[in-house]
């Protein structure tokens, strides 16, 4: 692999070869189940099991221990490598098999990968669905060369471990025991090209050509929304209810929506001044709650902004008793209109103090935080508010229209990415350490900031901001991709493969808008009436997924999901009675071939014939340039994920990374600390570091978004070939592959760039090739 340097103030235009190709051979293989490829490999296992698994073929499956600890079973084999070029691992898993445990490969006993969010993954992180039902994926690691250099073959160890979740605090609260066997393993290969195609004989399974829909449930599921939403109104109106600000927020929406219990009624006026005095009576104790409220999600991105949108909300329907005095409840009073000012006032400055970088926190920080908070303010006393269009930045910076400048001090930003950072790319995805998949589902969001700063219930909002959630809607249509549901029916999911802070796979069921806690499918294409998205959801009704989507959040559980259904029926009716749209989503398998890139994400999508591809080439590079890239390569009969090699020009700035020895999180201080028998196989690994934009503080170490994002990216994956330029002002040479015969360019769909010859890539452009038939 060539890796490029330069000075710190230019990146040299260079020819660059196609790395990797289609010639690579399968070095070992062990079939696991078969005792004559168990004992040819010195297999070796403990707590494992053989069973008969996906298309009657033999695996092995780990087993927890008797008394469950948060690691299960393991099993060990010995396979060939190269001495000289860069290894692979892969397994083999059947696709139909919902699992949460993880399994960890270890090579000569050391751990490669990490077990949260690093950029070599986990083998395998757990399933929360089928992630190719009926049909075998495969899971691809590179091995650091330093295992393998001068060897002719290595121990590889598959370690079995129990569920994690993501936010534990605790050892206990991460790290869950292992309580049930994993999902079954096929087998084990080596390789030295990243692409690993199985054998021609090898048993696949097949997507159908007629999947069957659902057929059920049905329209009754808008009736069993209006019960639930009902029922938590009703208990809320009661007298003897005190309603938390999250539950006040949804007692003044349901207030203007005609068919809820709360429609128009006056007791709802009255238990949202009462729960706005006792919001205001609890910051007099604790002003920090103005900072931090917990009845909201995340309690330090809303403070109080909830409620400065109760105010503004219903501003006519409280202004008769806003000059009340009410008790302070520390034996004082004061005027309502004076205590609530002073509550928001508090949480709207405190959060333009401390706002978050990545975009969907950035959102929420922004919107009520800040935005929200000071709406309310506007109502109480309008000379201590933010004029608008000031108060507007702050949802213009979190949505990607002006550059973020961050948090301020003393009222003056701090520019902690410089002060030309926009928080989406220019084709409308959210920007960070590359694509974001489940996470980067903002559209939710963006329908509450739209919504946010219309001037009253049910007007229209700012029509940047509508313009702009549409150009994101649209943005995640490529990020679709046919699936067979939990029950084997057609659907569309989400792609979170490639996502560089997605740990959930596969992604869920989506056209048009991700379902969430927070909006519902059709959310977007009711506030726009964009055709597209209109088409997206008429999409959804043809596989009969919307109703499938809705009674599951009818049957989760807690007051969020409630509040997330109220506008669900409206939503519903209005986009039911659209005229049809010719629009659908770009990879639907009756879709024309398609190509979409972003080169400031670093990731391309790709749909030729039945087959669609993935990559992410701007790869979890946290701290430095790491030279990996993501892969999700679906075909009919299989699909593939894979962390592989790739070649990276970047602007050098003399500074290295040093991985340390941390075998849990792939970033921060390394996570929770495991047995100190666990050692990482990365540890000391010295990465060059990308040049820092000038103004920008930075120490080797730290987590930056410049650290380890190069210039130019090319990436050879099995017959695809991307050379992608993701700086703004450098064009580089790439030669074409010389097997590529009579390849296509799929971007421009160019047919005279000929195998052996050089093509230039101007800045943030992409070329992709896809070779053979």
């Amino acid at each position: 692999m060539a890796t490029f340097f330069s000075s710190p103030h230019l990146v040299i235009a260079v020819l660059l070869s196609a790395a990797g190709g289609l010639s690579a051979e399968t070095l070992d293989t062990v079939a696991l189940g078969s005792p004559a490829s168990e004992a040819a490999h010195s297999f070796k296992s403990d707590h494992a099991e053989t069973f008969t698994g996906g298309l009657d073929l033999p695996a092995r499956r780990l087993l927890p221990l008797e008394s469950p600890a948060w690691f299960g079973g393991k099993l060990s084999c010995t396979l060939k490598v190269d001495a000289t070029l860069q290894n692979y691992v892969t397994v083999r898993f059947w696709g139909s098999d919902v699992n949460h445990n993880l399994l960890m490969l270890e090579v000569d006993g050391k751990q490669v990968g990490y077990r949260h969010l690093g950029d070599y993954d986990c083998l395998d992180v757990g399933t929360d669905a089928p992630t190719y039902n009926g049909r075998f994926c495969y899971k691809t690691l590179p091995l650091p060369m330093d295992l393998t250099k001068g060897r002719q073959s290595v121990e590889v160890t598959i370690q079995s471990n129990g569920s994690i979740w993501n936010y534990g605090r605790s050892f206990e609260e991460y790290q869950k025991p292992m309580t049930e066997a994993t999902r079954g393993i096929y087998a084990i290969h080596t390789h030295t090209d990243g692409c690993f195609t199985p054998p021609a004989d090898e048993k696949q399974g097949v997507y159908p050509k007629d999947a069957p829909l659902r057929k059920e449930p049905g329209e009754e599921v808008i009736g069993k929304v209006k019960q639930r939403v009902n029922y938590e109104l009703v208990n809320l109106l009661k007298p003897d209810r005190m309603p938390n600000q999250m539950q006040t927020l949804f007692l003044a929406k349901s207030y203007f929506i005609q068919w809820t219990a709360a429609a128009g009624k006056p007791e709802a006026i009255t238990q949202v001044q009462r729960s706005l005095d006792n919001l205001y009576r609890a910051y007099k104790k604790d002003p920090k709650l103005a900072e931090a409220e917990p009845s909201t999600y995340n309690p330090d991105w809303f403070g109080y902004g909830p409620a400065g949108q109760v105010i503004s909300l219903l501003a006519e329907q409280l202004k008769p008793t806003l000059g009340e005095t009410i008790d302070d409840g520390s034996g004082g009073s004061i005027p309502r209109r004076e205590a609530y000012t002073d509550m928001l006032l508090h949480c709207r400055d405190w959060h333009r103090e401390h706002r978050r970088q990545y975009t969907n926190q950035s959102m929420i920080n922004d919107l009520y935080g800040i935005y929200l908070a000071n709406r309310g303010i506007a109502v109480l006393s309008p000379e201590k508010a933010l004029p608008e269009k000031q108060a507007l930045r702050y949802l213009r910076e979190s949505i990607g229209l002006d550059p973020w400048l961050g948090s301020e001090v003393n009222g003056k930003p701090t520019l902690p990415l410089g002060n030309d950072y926009l928080q989406l790319t220019r084709k409308g995805l959210t920007r960070e350490l590359g694509f974001v998949g489940n996470y980067g589902e903002v559209i939710d969001w963006v329908c509450q900031i739209y919504e946010g700063t219309a001037p009253a219930w049910g007007k229209p909002g700012d029509p940047d901001i509508k313009a702009q959630l549409i150009r994101i809607a649209r943005a995640r249509a490529p990020f679709r991709y046919p699936m067979l549901d939990e029950g084997g029916h057609r659907a569309m999911v989400q792609e979170t493969a490639v996502g560089w802070r997605d740990t959930h796979s596969p992604g869920d069921v989506a056209y048009a808008q991700r379902p969430s806690w927070d909006g519902s499918p059709l959310e977007a294409a009711s506030l726009t009436l964009d055709p597209a998205l209109i088409g997206y959801c008429q999409q959804m009704f043809a596989d009969n997924q919307y109703f499938h989507s809705i009674a599951e959040q009818v049957e989760g559980k807690g007051f969020r999901i409630t509040a997330g259904l109220l506008r669900v029926p409206e939503e519903y009716e209005l986009i039911k009675s659209q005229p049809a749209s010719k629009s659908r989503l770009p990879l639907t398998w009756s879709e024309p071939d398609y190509v979409f890139s972003d080169e400031e994400d670093g990731v391309v999508a790709i749909k030729r014939g039945n087959e669609i591809f993935y990559a992410s080439l701007y790869w979890r590079a946290r701290h430095a340039v790491n030279f990996l890239a993501r892969v999700h390569y679906l075909t009919p009969e299989y699909d593939r994920v894979a962390v592989v090699r790739q070649e990276t020009a970047y602007t050098q700035s003399g500074m290295e990374y040093t991985r340390p020895n941390w075998t849990d999180f792939g970033f921060a201080n390394g996570g929770h600390r495991y047995p100190d028998t666990v050692q990482s196989a990365h540890t000391g690994e010295k990465l060059p570091i990308a040049r820092i934009p000038d103004g920008i503080p930075f120490k080797a170490g730290e987590e930056n978004i410049h650290a380890g994002r190069g210039d130019f990216y090319q990436m050879r994956y099995g017959p695809y070939f991307v050379a992608m330029n993701m700086s703004k002002d450098k064009t580089f040479d790439v030669r074409v592959p010389e097997d590529s015969g009579d390849a296509t360019e799929l971007v421009t769909g160019r047919k005279d760039l000929k195998p052996g010859t050089a093509a230039k890539v101007a800045p943030r452009t992409t070329l992709v090739f896809r070779f053979g038939k």
